[in-house]
């Protein structure tokens, strides 16, 4: 990226060098948005994520018996909830620091899991990531849809967790592949990740006046006295049911089809959950923008619903293909939904509506991988824990189904 940034330039008439960027400001928009996506593949993709592909391993080489792993995933969704009622009254202004050392603290704990051994350190360590996790998105949203004033890179922006889900697979597919342990697994995981830091860090030092001259397509903006104070509490037990509803999939899938995929590795599976959410915040933002909050959002509960209890229903390869693109491609989308109208509700509340948001969202993550622990120790399976979690998808889908007022459209 610093490569691109430093070598995008042009030969004027008069035989001087230009920099594109000085009369290209959109593709200044679309490199600043990058950065901040960088920083989530980072502290989510890698550093709440890559968990899930490698915890298979981890149970093998026994350095986690499953309670634990359930503890450990817990853990870090406490932390993740902690995270974001610490920054519930974080400012635009401190958002390039938070941003910054939110992503440098992941990677130090991406290489310490490289060397611990003890499950209680690792319980501990995968809590602060998760602590971690919440900074970074709440922080990289703030720095770029309101420090840079760039409210339009929300897609752009958000695409980094799917991304980071789908290179820290590959990469632990490929350790799988040379026969490495989970705890050099790790090590890549950190070493890539940096090196991805590292490129974005010199965009991610913009000063706040870098887009002075961008200006974006103008949005549909909405009346003050158009939402209630209902609608905001209410988006936040949706966003509490929605949490709860991907978390089992996106902690175990590879897990609960370990036993039951021979013709291909279930890294792979998570993967394609990982590419299908690349696009998705791009293809929800539209879909919102052509159906309205409402329709949109109903739909995309009810397709991830329907994504959750495939698995159950059967372990064969095009039904766990189906389960990661169809969840893959929408809890980003709903996150990109929720969030766009969480933000238009904030004036409704005295609160931070995007941080209490993202609390409700991390306490649906906690109880998910308890619940799931819970019935699998008395059914052996899965099966209970994945209709429970469809389940919630479609109670949330009726809830947003079911509002009151006309539906809103979400421009820009």
């Amino acid at each position: 990226m610093i490569i691109i940034y430093d070598s995008l330039f042009e030969n004027n008439n008069g035989g001087e060098w230009v920099n594109v960027f000085a009369t290209r400001p959109e593709w200044k928009a679309f490199l600043l948005a990058l950065a901040g996506s960088v920083v989530l593949i980072v502290g989510m993709g890698y550093g709440r994520f890559a968990y899930t592909g490698i915890l298979p391993l981890m149970l093998n080489e026994q350095l986690l018996t499953l309670r634990e792993g359930n503890l450990a995933a817990s853990a870090n969704y406490a932390g993740y909830l902690a995270g974001a009622l610490l920054l519930a009254k974080a400012r635009p202004a401190d958002a390039r620091w938070l941003s910054l050392l939110s992503a440098l603290l992941t990677l130090v704990c991406l290489a310490l899991l490289a060397f611990l051994v003890s499950p209680l350190a690792i319980i501990v360590v995968r809590g602060i990531a998760g602590l971690l996790s919440a900074v970074t998105l709440i922080a990289a949203s703030l720095w770029l849809l309101q420090h840079m004033k760039h409210p339009n890179g929300a897609p752009v922006l958000f695409s980094g967790v799917g991304m980071g889900i789908f290179l820290s697979a590959e990469f632990i597919s490929l350790g799988k592949a040379l026969a490495l342990s989970s705890q050099q697994i790790w090590l890549i995981c950190a070493i890539s990740s940096g090196v991805l830091f590292v490129l974005a860090l010199r965009l991610l030092l913009s000063p706040a006046d870098y887009l002075i001259a961008y200006q974006p397509a103008a949005t549909a903006h909405r009346e003050e006295g158009e939402g209630r104070v209902r609608e905001a509490w209410k988006l936040l037990l949706i966003y509490g049911l929605a949490g709860f509803g991907y978390i089992i999939t996106a902690t175990y899938l590879p897990l609960f089809l370990s036993g039951s995929l021979n013709v291909i590795d279930p890294v792979q599976i998570w993967a394609i959950f990982g590419l299908a959410a690349v696009p998705s915040c791009f293809i929800w933002h539209r879909l919102v923008i052509k159906l309205g909050y409402r329709r949109a959002f109903t739909l995309n509960l009810l397709i991830q619903a329907i994504g959750v209890i495939l698995p159950a229903l059967s372990h064969a390869l095009p039904f766990c293909i189906l389960s990661a693109l169809l969840v893959g491609c929408t809890f980003l989308g709903t996150v990109t939904i929720a969030l766009s109208e969480g933000r238009r509700l904030n004036h409704l509340v005295s609160f931070n509506m995007i941080a209490a948001m993202t609390a409700t969202y991390g306490i649906g993550q906690i109880v998910g991988p308890l619940v799931a622990g819970t019935l699998y120790d008395r059914s052996g399976s899965f099966n209970p824990s994945l209709s429970a979690a469809a389940i919630a998808l479609l109670a949330a889908a009726a809830l947003v189904a079911a509002g009151a007022g006309r539906a809103s459209k979400v421009g820009g």
